[in-house]
């Protein structure tokens, strides 16, 4: 039986996406009175991104149920045994990207989270799943946890962290995707520089949107 239909697992993760789905950022009072135009502006900034999360360092700001089958498939079905992730958040996503390593038979999956709280929350929830060992969760900036000690070979890069830095966090790990490496961004759409990147063939990728908010990229070379 896989281990993300298995039993504690399977129930951990309804759990999470039924809190997922009773805490909205909507009703945080520090974006009560913000306009959709001026959510998606902070979001697409390469200055205010600290605040605006931070400001949500409450919320699961968590991948949907079908995007976190998305990745457990395309990690299963490459066989992945290195994987990087850019935004950790409850870890709702690296418990989906950490039950295909384990069903690979091991590996080693490296996530940042500069927000504390959220970083110890995925640790908790991570070791309620018993994918624990198979994590490293990395506190701080990503630009800098990312930027060192990083396999020499990955397989799938999760890009969910801050939109804007989408572009800079792919430049950190580029060099190491291997041939047939799957990048899969959630809400790419608030990065237009990143999109122009891995939509490029020229600059090494074939790229598709997935689920309308979704953008699954493959490494060409």
């Amino acid at each position: 039986m896989a281990t993300l239909t298995s039993y504690p697992f399977a129930l951990l993760l309804e759990r999470l996406f039924d809190e997922v789905e009773a805490s909205s950022p909507a009703t945080s009072p520090a974006f009560a009175h913000v306009s959709a135009e001026e959510r998606g502006r902070l979001m697409r900034s390469k200055t205010e991104y600290r605040d605006f999360y931070a400001a949500l360092k409450d919320y699961p700001l968590a991948v949907s149920r079908e995007t976190g089958r998305l990745l457990y498939m395309l990690a299963r079905s490459s066989c992945a045994r290195s994987i990087v992730e850019f935004g950790t958040s409850f870890g709702i996503s690296t418990l989906h990207l950490a039950a295909a390593l384990q069903d690979n038979g091991g590996g080693r999956l490296i996530t940042s989270e500069f927000e504390p709280g959220k970083a110890a929350r995925a640790r908790e929830n991570l070791t309620a799943g018993g994918v624990i060992d198979l994590v490293e969760i990395r506190e701080g900036d990503a630009l800098q946890t990312l930027s060192r000690d990083l396999p020499d070979s990955i397989d799938l890069l999760l890009l969910d962290g801050a939109k804007a830095l989408y572009p800079e966090i792919l430049g950190l790990v580029e060099s190491r995707l291997r041939p047939g490496a799957f990048i899969v961004a959630d809400n790419a759409e608030y990065s237009p520089d990143y999109l122009a990147r891995v939509r490029s063939a020229a600059l090494g990728y074939m790229s598709t949107p997935f689920g309308g908010d979704v953008e699954v990229s493959m490494r060409l070379v």
